[in-house]
């Protein structure tokens, strides 16, 4: 098995990002307010992996069935595994935890902003021209900090999802290889994206691999 399509780190990673929130536009000097109130910029920054696809809700893994005698073909369900680890368990937590950050700065940065034009909303007409004007420049500046910032949380998102499937694919796929080399297999399918419509559930080597990877090495904390 050269290449492994669809490997991905279950939970986090099939979350999208939302559009970048709306945010009101600052009125001209002189003119009554009426800014539209932003939307906090609140959904955690995610990228799913392309091509992947969410693995079910499973319950307890079943002991594998015999391998049947001769075979020389087998499959993996990526997903599973992906789940099933302690290397892979590991890996969400980490992206989830950066998510969990990302997105406790950007409510921040939203109530910061919405204090903001309330002020100028309350105003009226106690706030000279001056004054008024140098809050509606403060307003417009905070809506460009919140737009870099959820496009820069997204970025450190991807970045760190991308480095930990690298990570986990490294470490996947010489377990996959000794398996089919011990077996004597020609083959191994991916058996999320391989169209296989029915096999011989002995050929699910999923629980297997699993069994190995978590062998292999402590997942990191």
């Amino acid at each position: 098995m050269q290449s492994m399509r669809g490997v991905i780190i279950p939970a986090v990673l099939v979350i999208t990002m939302g559009a970048a929130p709306v945010f009101a536009q600052a009125p001209a000097a002189g003119q009554q307010p009426a800014p539209k109130p932003a939307q906090p910029a609140t959904q955690a920054p995610t990228t799913p992996a392309p091509g992947t696809q969410p693995a079910p809700a499973t319950a307890q893994p079943t002991p594998p069935l015999p391998f049947p005698e001769g075979a020389k073909i087998a499959y993996v369900m990526l997903p599973v595994i992906a789940q099933g680890s302690s290397e892979g368990r590991a890996a969400s937590a980490r992206i989830e935890d950066l998510q969990k950050k990302k997105q406790a700065e950007l409510q921040d940065k939203n109530k910061q902003l919405q204090a903001a034009q309330q002020k100028l909303n309350a105003s009226g007409t106690v706030l000279n021209d001056t004054a008024r004007s140098g809050l509606e420049k403060d307003i417009e500046r905070m809506q460009r900090e919140i737009q870099f910032a959820q496009q820069n949380a997204q970025a450190e998102v991807q970045d760190l999802t991308q480095e930990l499937q690298e990570q986990f694919r490294q470490k996947l796929m010489p377990i996959i290889q000794t398996i089919g080399k011990e077996r004597g297999l020609q083959v191994i399918f991916s058996g999320n994206d391989a169209g296989i419509i029915w096999a011989d559930p002995g050929l699910d080597l999923t629980q297997e691999v699993i069994k190995r990877l978590d062998a292999a090495k402590p997942a990191a904390k």
